[in-house]
């Protein structure tokens, strides 16, 4: 019976017209869209003009003329259509020549994780483009945009980690959940919050619930077969709550997935990866830090990330950005500022 430990701790934060578009995503293997056509429609019932960059859709399942015949147009390039929208809807942050393109009266809506990015931050405060992004957009207690991604990417490490255990491909050649006739995985999840704690011991008998006290965390982590962080502050850089020598008391062979690397990582040994090339050894123990892991599953993803993020770019795309709380209190950058407060905190 395999062993598994799972780090959830968090803190929680309880104009008209506008032309917008979605680019084909830039960042290696990330197949997602940021709106799928149903979306579209939607927009286009409420009068905005819409554009898309050729082939965005395709990867997801979704190609040009499902866009087409609800009225997007499509142009060539990246280029052209930063050149001419006002609103630009992403999945991932602005990644190779794309910071270029962006200026002041762009208003960019995405995932960004500023907070572990300061060369990014840097050039989106240089051009002076005001940036919203999904994981700190807040609303009744909890991240309605981010969570769906967050609980893909739950998913989908128990999945990658159950593989790379096995012994072509490196692990330490164990069936995570045991035989057959076994129950399942035992589980070990810290969180800071009784309540989580509470539904996690709900979950089965095989789940242990434990608040992250750093002996208990030492202990589970030394036992582990695969280790999965997922820490979140919102706006701001990760703790690391694993340390190097923890890690390196695993056994040879055991597997750490950090689903926390966008924000820089909730384990000191995680860097970020690609799905080009995932996984990297530290002290014989397989590291996954795939920054974009929903990337692997686009046509489920994009639905899902369409879907939560569309009552927000509604009210963007209606010019309520400012008036609307939730929304003016995910902005990151505006003006060449750093508006968010925890960001703030973090780089002045």
């Amino acid at each position: 019976m395999g062993k598994w430990v799972a780090l959830t701790v968090s803190e929680d934060y309880s104009k008209g017209k506008i032309e917008n578009m979605r680019p084909k995503e830039t960042k290696p293997l990330e197949a997602r869209v940021g709106l799928v056509p149903e979306a579209c429609a939607e927009l286009a019932r409420a009068g905005h003009e819409l554009f898309l960059e050729a082939g965005a859709g395709v990867a997801s399942g979704y190609p040009d003329e499902s866009y087409t015949q609800l009225g997007v147009t499509l142009l060539p390039d990246a280029e052209a259509l930063y050149g001419q929208t006002e609103i630009i809807v992403k999945v991932k942050e602005p990644f190779a020549g794309e910071p270029e393109m962006l200026r002041r009266d762009h208003l960019l809506f995405c995932f960004l994780h500023l907070a572990a990015n300061s060369q990014l931050t840097h050039q989106l405060l240089e051009s002076g483009v005001t940036a919203v992004a999904f994981e700190t957009l807040a609303d009744r207690g909890g991240l309605p945009v981010l969570a769906p991604m967050s609980d893909i990417a739950g998913r989908l490490a128990v999945q990658i980690g159950t593989g790379l255990l096995h012994q072509p491909a490196g692990g330490k050649g164990i069936l995570l959940g045991g035989l057959p006739a076994a129950m399942g995985a035992e589980v070990t999840v810290f969180d800071r919050q009784r309540e989580r704690m509470a539904a996690m011991r709900a979950v089965g008998d095989n789940v242990t619930a434990l608040y992250p006290y750093s002996t208990s965390i030492s202990a589970a982590v030394a036992g582990a077969d695969l280790l999965i962080g997922a820490v979140l502050i919102p706006g701001a850089k990760a703790p690391h709550l694993v340390s190097k020598a923890q890690v390196a008391s695993m056994q040879a062979g055991s597997v750490v997935i950090d689903i926390s690397v966008d924000q820089g990582g909730c384990i000191e040994t995680t860097r970020p990866t690609t799905y080009e090339s995932p996984t990297f050894m530290v002290d014989g123990i397989i590291h996954f830090g795939v920054t974009n892991m929903p990337g692997a599953v686009p046509r489920s993803a994009s639905q899902t990330l369409s879907a939560a993020l569309l009552p927000y770019l509604q009210r963007l795309a209606a010019g309520k950005l400012v008036e609307d709380e939730v929304l003016s209190s995910a902005v990151n950058v505006s003006g060449g500022k750093i508006v968010h407060p925890v960001l703030r905190d973090q780089y002045l």
